[in-house]
């Protein structure tokens, strides 16, 4: 049953952002039980951390860097490989197994003997369905180059609903989050999520994670408040790749780090099994060499040369290093204008893959096995271009499409028990990436 907000921020808190607090004031205990039992399934192993911190949560800002994921060669049969790498805001904890929540991260999955989809998405788990959008607008967001990239969910004043931010520019907004009664104390999620594990390599990703609490102070959540599930098992602890996860918290206070990685079936294992703490990059340049081309002056507010130079080097401390870049966030506008210069359409990204379209039957054979629904109950259509009214938001596509729809019984893309009327989908005819989905009544 969906209760009443707690009470909204007062005018004059609201529109300030305060500076970070290095740790948590909040005695609470790690969420193991709810994490173990939200990460059971064994058709998706995880690797994550989940951290409770004891008081309501009211944003969540992760970063990391674009890693290469790779393949083994050839077919997969019907088994779908993909991984991503998410931060996921579970609002209201008493939902229970099946809660609602947001989640917004990296996506690459396995589309073809020799061809690939990489890139950014965000999601919404609701009541009713369910709903997942690619994110295109960006600096290079579907380039595996080592470039920093920030996520954010943040809780609307005066409503049950979240706004997703990626590179510090608005992508979205949720539509069927539950309150959050007073006292609940809401769930961060963070770290890899796997299918196909003996046909893929993820490398370390560092995933640095801060949450928000009702006093517009930005926190980085006590360890002693963060649980770990390791679904496929910890490497060298009667674990072997490719079946196996390296993971450590990097400090035994602050959760500061996750790293966090999934070796692929040829990969070495370290001598003790653990990932290791992510190196700064140092001059302030990022893992591809330079810090990218950007306006100068300000963009709503924000010292834009700032920016530049905080997300290359040290993307985690953005919100009080960088001028302007707090208050823009909370009115939830645009603050990255060199996020806003491109757009990664598919018929930009060709000319670095080997993709020469994606067919009827591919596209098929994989929404199939995405949505749990047989391929002759599945309707597809094709389309020149498709331009949605997302696309100002970054999250569409203008190449041509493939829409593949069905009235069928869908656990949609959430791979578990629970069942929804119908689905609908949108790839890309070019690299076979899914654009948009929506299943249950998410797609009226």
């Amino acid at each position: 049953m969906r209760r009443r907000l707690f009470t909204a921020l007062s005018a004059a808190v609201a529109a300030v952002v305060l500076p970070l607090t290095t740790a948590s004031p909040a005695a609470a205990s790690p969420p193991t039980t709810s994490c173990q039992i939200e990460h059971e399934a064994r058709i998706i192993f995880w690797g994550v951390a989940c951290t409770q911190p004891g008081e309501p949560v009211i944003g969540a800002f992760a970063t990391w860097r674009n890693v290469p994921i790779t393949y083994t060669s050839g077919s997969t049969g019907d088994t779908t490989v993909s991984a991503a790498n998410n931060l996921t805001m579970t609002p209201n904890t008493e939902g229970g197994l099946f809660a609602n929540y947001v989640q917004v991260g990296l996506y690459a999955e396995k589309t073809g003997a020799s061809t690939s989809t990489y890139g950014p998405r965000w999601t919404e788990l609701g009541d009713s369905g369910g709903r997942t959008e690619a994110i295109t607008a960006g600096t290079n967001p579907s380039k595996p180059d080592g470039t920093n990239h920030t996520y954010m969910v943040l809780r609307q004043d005066n409503t049950d609903q979240w706004d997703v931010l990626y590179d510090f520019n608005w992508v979205g907004t949720t539509t069927d989050q539950l309150a959050v009664p007073r006292g609940n104390a809401n769930r961060i999620d963070i770290g890899l999520e796997v299918m196909g594990p003996q046909y893929l390599t993820f490398p370390q990703v560092a995933n640095r994670v801060q949450y928000l609490a009702e006093n517009k102070t930005w926190y980085r959540a006590a360890t002693a408040n963060t649980a770990q599930v390791a679904s496929l098992g910890l490497c060298g602890q009667g674990n072997t790749a490719p079946y196996c996860f390296n993971m450590q918290l990097t400090d035994n206070t602050t959760f500061t780090q996750l790293a966090v990685a999934k070796p692929g079936p040829t990969t070495l294992q370290s001598a003790d099994g653990t990932a290791g703490l992510e190196q700064r990059v140092p001059n302030g340049q990022s893992s591809a060499g330079t810090i990218p081309l950007v306006p100068r002056g300000t963009y709503n507010g924000v010292d834009q040369t700032a920016l530049a130079a905080c997300m290359a080097q040290d993307p985690d401390s953005c919100l009080t290093a960088v001028p302007g870049l707090a208050q823009c966030v909370q009115t939830v506008q645009k603050c990255n204008a060199t996020a806003l210069a491109t757009k990664d359409t598919d018929a930009a990204r060709t000319s670095a893959s080997n993709v020469s379209g994606a067919s009827r039957e591919q596209i098929l054979e994989r929404a199939a096995a995405s949505f749990g629904v047989p391929a002759q109950a599945l309707d597809i259509t094709s389309a020149d271009s498709i331009a949605t009214a997302l696309s100002a938001a970054g999250s569409a596509s203008t190449d041509a499409v493939w829409t593949v729809e069905s009235s069928s019984s869908t656990h949609g893309l959430e791979q578990r028990d629970r069942l929804f009327h119908g689905f609908r989908a949108t790839y890309s005819a070019v690299t076979g990436r899914l654009l948009d989905a929506c299943w249950g009544t998410m797609c009226s």
